[in-house]
Formats: C-alpha cells, structure tokens, sequence
C-alpha cells in the first residue's frame, strides 16, 4: 500500500493506492471497476470539498495505473486514513462526516450531499481477505461492512447511516483449482468466519477514523 501526494485545484492532495497484483478480484461501488470483476489495484483519491468537476471516472483513470481496478473519490482527508486487521482480514477506510446522513430519510427532504450526485464519498472502506469468495458471500460481505460501519458510527456518537455517497470495495483471491487455501467461502455475514473477521476490522477502522472526524471537528469550534 501507498501513499502519495499531488498538487491540484490549489491544494495538496493525496492519494492511497493498494497493488494486489494478478489473481484478485472484487465486488464494489466504485465509479471505477464498480461491480464484480477483476481487480489488480485500488485507489483513493482525494479531491478538494467544492469538487467540481463533470468526468469524475475519467479523474480517476488519470491517477491510476495501467489494468483493472477499483477507483473512488473522496473529499475527506487520505492522510487520516484509519487501519485495522483482524485474523487475516484488513480494512483501510477514509471518514468525513460533513453530512451525516439516515439512508431512510423522508421523501423531498433536503440533503446538500445529494447534489450533485457524483459528489465525492466521503467515507470509503476497502477490504481485502486471503481466501477466496463466491459472488454471493462477496454481496454479503458488502452488506457486513455496512452493517459494522453504521454500528461504528452510532457507537462514536454521530446520528446516521453514513453519508449519501459513501463507496466500498471487499477483495479477495480468484479460486484456483488445487491452490492452497481449499474452496471458495459460501458465506459472508457476520456470523461466519470471515464476515466475522471483516466487520471487526471495519468497525475498529470506522470508529477511528469517526472518533478523529469528532476531534478534528471539536479542535476547529
């Protein structure tokens, strides 16, 4: 994993880039490589708060490298990206709570993240486990990292799901015939042994990373 900085749109930006190499793939929401499909990179790029601009995919496949991969955006600061493992499972999240949101909110009720709707994520978690995963324990797996993310949140005191535009990517190994490691995982709740895994980590990152938003956001009042 890799940080990088670069100047941009007058600001010092920077940038978290994980190199899986061959043999990954994933299931995300990115912008880029959103879906599930193979995977050999992922990258977090942050971008200014009045981010502006109308390509947002093709921003982001400047910054990347060559081959598949999964890349998001986020105005919330790289820098303070958040790390945990737990039992062979690893968790990178970035956490900006400017607009903590309920994902069941009224109909019409106002919400400045939503508008424009490619506005930048502002939490975006990405997971990554040794073993392999069908397609229906990564779904599940998604659903567990927003399970452990919300009640993440809700334990450091912020009153919301997330935020409107949060991203997430969970990777795993391609099944190989005869690899080490045995057959893929079926299963990716948090009961099972590896949804288990992910939503500690998650939640230990998440939690960091809302509990330095808070600080952050006392230390500026």
């Amino acid at each position: 994993m890799r940080l990088s900085h670069r100047d941009e749109d007058g600001a010092r930006l920077a940038a978290l880039l994980w190199e899986f190499g061959p043999g990954w793939r994933a299931i995300s929401s990115a912008m880029v490589g959103g879906g599930i499909g193979p995977v050999a990179w992922l990258l977090n790029a942050q971008v200014v708060a009045g981010y502006s601009r109308m390509d947002p995919v093709d921003h982001l496949l400047e910054l990347a490298p060559p081959g598949p991969g999964v890349g998001m955006l986020t105005a919330a600061s790289v820098d303070h990206f958040t790390r945990a493992r737990d039992g062979g499972a690893e968790v990178v999240a970035t956490v900006g709570l400017r607009v903590p949101t309920w994902a069941a909110a009224p109909e019409g009720a106002a919400d400045p993240e939503l508008a424009p709707v490619f506005l930048p994520g502002t939490i975006n978690i990405a997971v990554a486990v040794p073993v392999a995963m069908s397609d229906a324990a990564l779904v599940n797996a998604v659903m567990t990292v927003t399970e452990a993310k919300t009640q993440a949140l809700l334990e450091a005191g912020f009153p919301c799901t997330g935020t409107a535009s949060d991203a997430v990517c969970v990777a795993a190994p391609d099944r190989v015939p005869g690899a080490p490691g045995g057959p893929e995982e079926l299963f990716g709740g948090p009961r099972s042994t590896w949804g288990a895994r992910i939503a500690r980590a998650v939640h230990t990152a998440v939690r960091q990373g809302a509990r330095r938003w808070a600080e952050r956001d006392t230390s500026a009042t």
